[in-house]
């Protein structure tokens, strides 16, 4: 794995690009740990102040530094979408697996769900639990309802490699020397299809951040609690942009883009890297 990233940060530009900034965002996360200011509380600045020393990125109506809100908001952005993209990953790999090697009914059951959950109308119904869980909506529970819906993407494309990896003769070898079938897929199918399971990890990270701006700024999260969604939707509900007040509105815009750019980017290249073509020609090219 190692190996591979060092291979991707030499010859990609564009996972340099989206992995560097991905570091910064995480870094500036981390700050919030040293933050002065409780990001729950309001009135502990002075209200609407432009960007300045003491303030790098001015404060809000609220009475609040914009910067080390960004901090928490990147902070509790990122927990939202590592919780949705973990559990989305562990049973979309664990279901496409399954279904892949056993085949047979099992499959045809597993992947009838899997198709159910994929063609229901997400957001919908993401609005109807946001608004009837909306005194419970942590960023925990949210993570966990978003993954609900992101599974199915993983476990469909896993079992599709899956399906090849069956035939191959490493398969029947590990059958005949008596492997069960945990074993057989977890020990010798797992390895193969991580690179697909990162991609898709990184996939259900930008759906899941997607979803929760867009939640948010609907008023059906836990505004309290600081995200990116949540400062736009505050932002908003103060009427910044009318009042002059741009440094508001403008940093979580420039912020989700960077941060979905820069996830882009990774989920691009390491496609390119898994497209057999790209592979072929890097190996053509000596690498």
């Amino acid at each position: 794995m190692f190996v591979i990233l060092k291979d991707l940060l030499k010859r990609d530009k564009k996972f340099l690009f989206g992995f560097t900034v991905i570091c910064i965002l995480v870094f500036l996360a981390i700050l919030s740990a040293f933050s002065p200011y409780d990001p729950r509380s309001w009135n502990v600045v002075p209200k609407d102040k432009p960007p300045s020393f003491q303030h790098l990125l001015g404060t809000n109506s609220m009475g609040q530094d914009i910067f080390w809100n960004t901090t928490h908001a990147l902070k509790n952005s990122f927990i939202l979408g590592l919780t949705a993209a973990c559990i989305s990953t562990i049973i979309g790999t664990i279901v496409g697996l399954i279904a892949g090697y056993r085949g047979g009914v099992l499959d045809r059951v597993l992947m009838s769900i899997n198709d159910s959950f994929i063609v229901l109308p997400s957001l919908p119904i993401l609005v109807f639990l946001s608004f009837s869980l909306r005194e419970k909506m942590t960023i925990f529970v949210m993570g966990a309802i978003l993954s609900i819906f992101s599974w199915p993407w993983g476990g469909k494309q896993v079992r599709a490699q899956v399906l090849s990896l069956r035939e191959r003769e490493f398969t029947y070898t590990s059958v005949f020397s008596g492997m069960n079938m945990w074993k057989v897929v977890f020990k010798e199918h797992l390895p193969f299809v991580i690179p697909w399971v990162i991609a898709n990890f990184i996939n259900t990270i930008l759906w899941a951040l997607g979803m929760e701006i867009t939640l948010s700024v609907l008023g059906l999260t836990s505004l309290e609690t600081p995200t990116i969604g949540t400062t736009i939707h505050w932002a908003m509900q103060y009427q910044a942009i009318f009042r002059g007040i741009w440094w508001w509105m403008l940093t979580p815009i420039i912020l989700s883009i960077i941060f979905f750019v820069a996830l882009y980017m990774l989920s691009v290249s390491i496609s390119e890297f898994l497209d057999p073509r790209t592979r072929l020609q890097r190996i053509k090219m000596g690498g």
